[in-house]
C-alpha cells in the first residue's frame, strides 16, 4: 500500500486525528502534523505500540498450568491407630511460545481499526455492567423497604383485630343468665380466635405461620367445645397460655418501619491501600497489614514459586511483589526508620543557659590522677582502690568555690585504652596529669592522641613537684616535642605545677579550667527532656542494673522513661556522687540511675522518651539489628578461617568464663585477653558479663572446660558447689595486670618448646676397616669435644652433610665404651650406613628443649 498522511490514516481506522497523532508521538514516531506521511514500517511500529499498551504483546510467552490432586490414607501408631486422610496437591506450569501471533497482519489499517473497536466494546461492556450493578442495588433497596412496610402494616392489622375480638364478648347483650364457667370459656375462645387472625395476617404479609401454633389453636377450640368435665381444667390452662403467648408476641413485635433485613452489604470492589514494606518482614505480619488471611498470602507465594511458612521472613523485593499481587500499592520503608524517627525527636529547641564544664583527668598509670582529684573533692578514693590504680571511670560533680565542675577520672593502665577514648569523647576539657619525676610515658602519649582526636583542649597538670628529682622543665620539653606547646612558649596549652599531696597549685589549676570553659562558651537547654551518655554500668546484687550517666542537655527527672543503648526502663531512683538521693539532674550533672532492664554499654547515648511502648519498640529494633550483625560477623569469620584451618592441628586453647563488677572493666579485659592469642596458642572467652558468678556460669564452664575468672566479683553458694564438685579452676582478681600476668604464664606453658642443637664432639676418619658384624668401621681421631654413643650423629664430606643417623658401635681398642674424649682414637660403626670414607668427619650433636614465653 502507498504512503498515506496522518489524516487519511485516522479516517481509515475511524479514530480522531488528534488522538492518533498523540499515540504516534508516544510510540516514538516523527510525525507531528496531520499532513505528514506514514510508511508501512511506521504503521507496524504504531501497531506494536498499541498492542503493548493494551496488554496484547504478540511475542509474549504463554503458559499452561496443570493441577493434580491425590488422596491417600495414613495410619498413626504404626498402622494400628486412627486413619488420617492425606491430600497432596501438585501444580506445574508449562510455558510455550505462540508462533501464530507473530505473523504479520495483512493490513495495518484494519488491525488498528479492530483494536479501536475492541477498546470501544470493552468500554461499553464496562459501562453496561456498572449500570446493571446500580440498578440491581436500587432494586434490592426498594424490595427491602416494601417488605418492611408490608410487615409493619400486617402487624398493625393483627393487633387491631385481636383487641376487637377481646372486647366483643362482654359487650354483646345476653337474654339468658350466663354462668361464670361459660363466661370464662367464651373469653378463652375469643383470645384463640384473635391469635388465629394474627397468624392469617402474617401469612398475607409473606411470613409463613408455624405449624405447631395452628395445632395449639385447634386443640384450644376442642377444649372449649368439650365444656366442663374431666378436661375442664385443661381448657382453663389453655386459655391462660394463649393470653401469655399473645402478650409475649406483643412485646417481641418490631417497631413500625424497621426493616427486617441486615443493612451491611459486602463491597463489590477491592479497596487498594498503601502498604508499608520494610527491608525484612514475616509472611504473617505482611498478611496482617494487607488485611488478608495468612493462608491466602502463602498460596500466592506458592503461585509465585516461593515456598514459605507464616513465620518465614521475606526480603523487601519479594514482599513488594506479593503486595502487588493482591492489588495494593507497596511503599518501601527504610530498615532504620524507627531509629531515624527517634533521632528526629531528640532535637531540642530553646534558649541555652551556661553549664558547668565536663573535665576528664587522663595520664599514665600511677602519675597521681585520682590523688589530685581526691584533694579537689576532699576525699580518699585512691587509698581504697585495688593496687592503688583506677580500673573504671568515676564521675564526680564538684563545687570548687571558683565554679562548678564535673570530673571524669579515667584509668591509666595500658589495658584501658577504650575507656580513655570514651572519656575524651564525653568531655569538654582534658586535664593531662604528668609526674614531674617520671616525664612523658606511653599512656601520656595515648591520652594526647585521644584528646586531639576528640578535638578537646588540654590543660597539663605537672604533678609531684614536691618530690626530689622533680623536673617540670623536662616535662614541658618532652610534651612540646609531641605538639603540646606551653602558652609561655607561644603555644595554646596551659601548664600548671601542682602537688596532690600538699595542695600546691590546685587553685591555679581550677582557675585555668574555668578560664578555658569561658572560652568554650558552654551552654545547654534545661527545660527539655534529658539527654546524655552512659559513663559506666554494673549489676548490683541488691539494686539490680545500675548505670552512671552524665546529662549533657535537658533535665533528667525521677520517673522518666529512658532508652540507653539496647536497654530501657523507668528511672526509679537517682543517686549523686555523694550517695544522696536526688529527684532531677541538670546538664553536666553525673548521677547513678536505677530501673533499667539491663546494663548498657559504657559510652551508649541515653535520652528520655514519651512512653514505655515507644521505648520498647526502639530497644527491640536495636537488639534484632545487633543480633543480625553478630550472626553475619560469625558467619564471615567462619568462612574466612575455613581454609586457614584446613590441614592444621587444633591450637592449644584456654577457655575463660569472665565476670567483672562494671562494664568498662569487662570491655578492657576482653580486649587485653584477645591480644594474648598468637599463631600457636589461643585464649577464648566463652562467656562474659557483669555481676557475680552464678550457677549458669559454673555449668557453662563445666561444659566447655573453662577457667572461671572473677574480677572484683565472687561466686555464690550454688556456683561454688558445682566448681568444687567438678574440680574447676576458679580465680579471683582485683588488679588487672595480675590477671594478665597469670594468663601469660599459662599460655607460655602451652607453647611448644624451642629446639636448639648443640654440637658436642667431632671425630675425623683416618682409616676404614671392614667387619663381618658391623660392616664398615671407621677408625677415627676425636678432634673436638666428646663423642657419645647415645647421641645422634652426622656424616660430613667436604663439610657437606651426607647422612644423619645414630651410632651402631663405639670402641676403644676392643672395648665397647660410652664416650671418647678429645685427643683419643676410637672405632665408630654407623648404623645403616657403610659408605664411610677416609677424610670424612663424624659430628655428634645434642638437641635441647628451651621453654618459650609470650
Amino acid at each position: 500500500m502507498a504512503e498515506v498522511t496522518v489524516k487519511q490514516l485516522a479516517e481509515s481506522v475511524g479514530a480522531p486525528p488528534e488522538r492518533l497523532l498523540k499515540q504516534m508521538e508516544e510510540a516514538g514516531l516523527p510525525q507531528r502534523g496531520l499532513e505528514d506521511a506514514v510508511t508501512e514500517e511506521q504503521k507496524q511500529t504504531l501497531l506494536t505500540y498499541l498492542k503493548t499498551a493494551h496488554g496484547q504483546v504478540a511475542e509474549g510467552p504463554k503458559k499452561i498450568t496443570l493441577k493434580r490432586k491425590t488422596v491417600s490414607t495414613l495410619r498413626t501408631d504404626r498402622g494400628r491407630g486412627k486413619a488420617v486422610a492425606v491430600e497432596v496437591r501438585k501444580k506445574r506450569t508449562y510455558v510455550k511460545r505462540d508462533t501464530t501471533e507473530a505473523a504479520v497482519p495483512e493490513s495495518a489499517e484494519s488491525e488498528l481499526a479492530r483494536l479501536k473497536a475492541e477498546e470501544a466494546e470493552r468500554e461499553a461492556q464496562r459501562q453496561a455492567a456498572e449500570l446493571e450493578r446500580r440498578a440491581e442495588e436500587e432494586r434490592r433497596k426498594a424490595e427491602a423497604a416494601a417488605k418492611a412496610e408490608a410487615e409493619a402494616k400486617a402487624k398493625a392489622e393483627a393487633e387491631a383485630q385481636a383487641q376487637a375480638a377481646a372486647a366483643k364478648a362482654p359487650a354483646e347483650p345476653s337474654t339468658a343468665p350466663v354462668s361464670e364457667e361459660e363466661a370464662r370459656r367464651a373469653a378463652a375462645a375469643a383470645i384463640v380466635d384473635a391469635e388465629a387472625a394474627t397468624v392469617k395476617s402474617e401469612k398475607r404479609g409473606g411470613k409463613p405461620a408455624k405449624r405447631h401454633d395452628d395445632d395449639r389453636a385447634r386443640k384450644g377450640r376442642r377444649m372449649d367445645d368439650d365444656g366442663p368435665g374431666r378436661d375442664g381444667g385443661r381448657g382453663k390452662r389453655a386459655g391462660t397460655l394463649s393470653r401469655d403467648r399473645l402478650a409475649e408476641r406483643k412485646r417481641r413485635a418490631a417497631p413500625k418501619g424497621m426493616p427486617k433485613t441486615q443493612g451491611f452489604e459486602r463491597p463489590t470492589e477491592m479497596v487498594a491501600r498503601d502498604i508499608e514494606v520494610p527491608e525484612a518482614i514475616s509472611v504473617g505480619e505482611l498478611a496482617q497489614r494487607m488485611s488478608v488471611k495468612a493462608g491466602d498470602a502463602i498460596k500466592k507465594l506458592m503461585g509465585m514459586g516461593v515456598m514459605a511458612t507464616i513465620n518465614q521472613v521475606l526480603d523487601q523485593d519479594t514482599a513488594i511483589l506479593l503486595v502487588e499481587e493482591f492489588g495494593h500499592r507497596a511503599k518501601t520503608v527504610a530498615s532504620d526508620a524507627i531509629e531515624q524517627e527517634y533521632f528526629e525527636s531528640l532535637k531540642i529547641e530553646g534558649e541555652g543557659k551556661p553549664r558547668a564544664p565536663v573535665v576528664t583527668v587522663m595520664g599514665h598509670v600511677d602519675h597521681g590522677k585520682t590523688s589530685l582529684l581526691d584533694y579537689i573533692r576532699k576525699t580518699r578514693v585512691a587509698s581504697g582502690e585495688a593496687g592503688g590504680i583506677t580500673q573504671h571511670i568515676g564521675a564526680y560533680y564538684v563545687d570548687t568555690g571558683h565554679g562548678a565542675v564535673s570530673f571524669l577520672d579515667t584509668p591509666g593502665h595500658a589495658a584501658f585504652t577504650a575507656m580513655r577514648a570514651r572519656g575524651a569523647k564525653l568531655t569538654d576539657i582534658v586535664i593531662l596529669v604528668v609526674a614531674a619525676d617520671d616525664g612523658v610515658m606511653p599512656q601520656t602519649e595515648e591520652a594526647v592522641a585521644h584528646a586531639r582526636a576528640a578535638d578537646v583542649p588540654i590543660v597539663v597538670a605537672v604533678n609531684k613537684i614536691d618530690k626530689e628529682g622533680a623536673d617540670p622543665q623536662r616535662v614541658k620539653t618532652e610534651l612540646a616535642g609531641r605538639d603540646v606547646v606551653p602558652d609561655e612558649w607561644g603555644g595554646d596549652t596551659q601548664f600548671v605545677h601542682v602537688s596532690a599531696m600538699t595542695g600546691e597549685g590546685i587553685d591555679a589549676l581550677l582557675e585555668a579550667l574555668l578560664l578555658q570553659a569561658e572560652l568554650l562558651e558552654l551552654t545547654a537547654v534545661e527545660d527539655a527532656p534529658g539527654q546524655g551518655s552512659v559513663v559506666e554500668s554494673r549489676l548490683d546484687r541488691g539494686r539490680g542494673p545500675v548505670a552512671t550517666v552524665l546529662v549533657r542537655n535537658g533535665t533528667l527527672r525521677k520517673g522518666d522513661f529512658i532508652v540507653a543503648g539496647e536497654h530501657y526502663g523507668r528511672v526509679r531512683a537517682m543517686v549523686n556522687d555523694a550517695g544522696e538521693n536526688v529527684d532531677q539532674a541538670l546538664p553536666s550533672y553525673p548521677v547513678e540511675i536505677l530501673g533499667l532492664s539491663g546494663t548498657p554499654d559504657a559510652g551508649d547515648e541515653f535520652s528520655v522518651v514519651e512512653n514505655e511502648r515507644g521505648a520498647k519498640e526502639l530497644v527491640e529494633f536495636r537488639r534484632s539489628r545487633s543480633q543480625e550483625a553478630r550472626i553475619k560477623q560469625q558467619q564471615a569469620a567462619r568462612l574466612d578461617s575455613l581454609f586457614d584451618n584446613m590441614g592444621e592441628g587444633e591450637k592449644p586453647t584456654i577457655n575463660l568464663v569472665l565476670k567483672t563488677d562494671v562494664r568498662g572493666s569487662l570491655e578492657a579485659l576482653i580486649a587485653a585477653v584477645g591480644e594474648l592469642s598468637n599463631d600457636e596458642v589461643k585464649v577464648k572467652v566463652v562467656s562474659s558479663g557483669v555481676g557475680g558468678i552464678n550457677e549458669s556460669d559454673a555449668n557453662l564452664a563445666v561444659a566447655s572446660g573453662a577457667v572461671v575468672l572473677g574480677f572484683n566479683v565472687r561466686a555464690d553458694a550454688s556456683a561454688k558447689k558445682i566448681i568444687e564438685r567438678e574440680g574447676l579452676d576458679l580465680r579471683y582478681y582485683s588488679v588487672i595486670y595480675e590477671l594478665l600476668d597469670d594468663l601469660k604464664d599459662a599460655l607460655s606453658g602451652m607453647l611448644a618448646p624451642e629446639l636448639r642443637e648443640e654440637i658436642v664432639g667431632i671425630a675425623e676418619v683416618r682409616d676404614v676397616f671392614r667387619s663381618p658384624k658391623f660392616g664398615a668401621v671407621a677408625g677415627c681421631m676425636v678432634t673436638e669435644g666428646t663423642i657419645y654413643r647415645s647421641k645422634k650423629i652426622r656424616v660430613l664430606r667436604d663439610n657437606v652433610v651426607i647422612y644423619e643417623g645414630e651410632l651402631e658401635s663405639l670402641r676403644r681398642f676392643k672395648d665397647d665404651v660410652q664416650e671418647v674424649r678429645n685427643g683419643f682414637e676410637c672405632g665408630i660403626g654407623v648404623r645403616n650406613y657403610n659408605d664411610v670414607r677416609e677424610g670424612d668427619k663424624i659430628e655428634v650433636f645434642d638437641v635441647k628443649e628451651i621453654a618459650r614465653s609470650l
